[in-house]
């Protein structure tokens, strides 16, 4: 496993992959009566937000909580940044404070890679600029193999604004490698200028589209980031680029609807579209939850086939068997991972299992 997460095209398809059986494999634990895990007890990480955000900051926070991280949120606003702090200079504070991971959001593409120079922790890019955020493109991967079953050969579609959109890019790099074949649907003026080099199709006309699609994920207009008129008008663009209830049944029976969120409803999706049956949005927060525990577990507690010990051994400082987990007896909770050669569980064979009796034989 990769040391940081940039890009989306520094993931492997076996990278990819790894972390969404893990995040399947974490996921098993949103129903239960205790939702956390000892894994990354002891561990820091800070969420660096210099963009506002609602569902990427909270995911990211509950994530790390949910694996006993200790969480520190850090704003740009009320900072030392808004006395003309540098970002280097504030890495080197975090670094200071022993943060063994930086979650980043800034509004400069490439901040966090220049972030991996000057912290010893993992780095987790969580949106800069108008480049990636990779762990919403593997959110929503998750998602389509979670609703579909499947996600080679899947035929996605995304719409909108893909100039200004750091989403479409980790996407499309994303599941290119996990063999989804993508289509980008926009006005010409909303497409980046060498689009034609990126792994997937180009089209204008969205209902010739969606006849043939599996998925098809709206993108919100980022009227903040423009500077020009890429449109004649609101009305105009909903009309042709909209998703509406006539435009939805032109898709497939088993088709499904997306969105990264924030939605403008009434724009880029009409709101008895985003309240259907067909539409994922809410299930995608739900599940990125997972999938951030997932990337956070295998970057700082589960890269290692060797970190996750069974029999008397220890799992992110909690013994299994007849020990503690993270203060719960194990008539409470217990986690079981799967035996791999040695008496070691890989990540990828990681299963959260909870007990109402007695500790099982087989976590000894």
């Amino acid at each position: 496993m990769i040391r940081h997460l940039i890009s989306a095209a520094d993931l492997s398809r076996d990278d990819a992959l790894l972390i969404l059986d893990t995040a399947g494999e974490l996921a098993q634990m949103a129903d239960r009566p205790i939702r956390k895990l000892p894994t990354l007890r002891g561990r820091t990480v800070v969420n660096l937000f210099y963009e506002d955000s609602t569902r990427t900051r909270i995911s990211f926070e509950a994530a790390a909580k949910r694996l006993s991280a200790d969480v520190i949120n850090f704003s740009a606003k009320g900072s030392s940044v808004a006395k003309g702090e540098s970002l280097k200079d504030t890495a080197l504070t975090l670094e200071a404070m022993g943060a063994d991971a930086v979650v980043i959001r800034h509004q400069a593409s490439g901040a966090p890679h220049r972030l991996t120079g000057w912290v010893r922790g993992s780095v987790v890019n969580a949106g800069d600029g108008t480049h990636e955020h990779p762990t919403q493109a593997l959110l929503d991967a998750f998602t389509m193999r979670r609703r579909l079953g499947r996600l080679d050969g899947l035929r996605v579609a995304i719409v909108g604004d893909v100039l200004h959109s750091r989403v479409a890019r980790s996407n499309v790099l994303l599941l290119h490698t996990l063999g989804a074949d993508v289509t980008l649907v926009a006005p010409p003026t909303l497409l980046p200028v060498a689009v034609s080099a990126w792994p997937c199709e180009v089209s204008y006309d969205l209902s010739t589209v969606l006849p043939k699609t599996d998925v098809v994920m709206m993108l919100r207009v980022q009227a903040e980031r423009m500077n020009a008129a890429y449109f004649p008008t609101v009305r105009e663009y909903s009309r042709r680029y909209g998703l509406d209830a006539a435009r939805m049944a032109l898709l497939p029976d088993h088709a499904i609807v997306m969105h990264p969120g924030p939605m403008n409803r009434g724009v880029e999706i009409a709101a008895e579209v985003a309240d259907s049956g067909r539409s994922t949005i809410v299930e995608q927060v739900a599940n990125g939850v997972s999938v951030r525990m997932a990337v956070l577990y295998l970057l700082l507690g589960g890269a290692d086939p060797a970190g996750a010990e069974l029999g008397g051994a220890e799992l992110g400082g909690a013994e299994l068997g007849g020990a503690e987990l993270g203060g719960a007896d194990p008539g409470t909770a217990e986690v079981l991972a799967g035996r791999a050669g040695g008496g070691r569980a890989s990540p990828g064979q990681l299963r959260v299992g909870w007990l109402s009796g007695e500790a099982s034989e087989a976590a000894r």
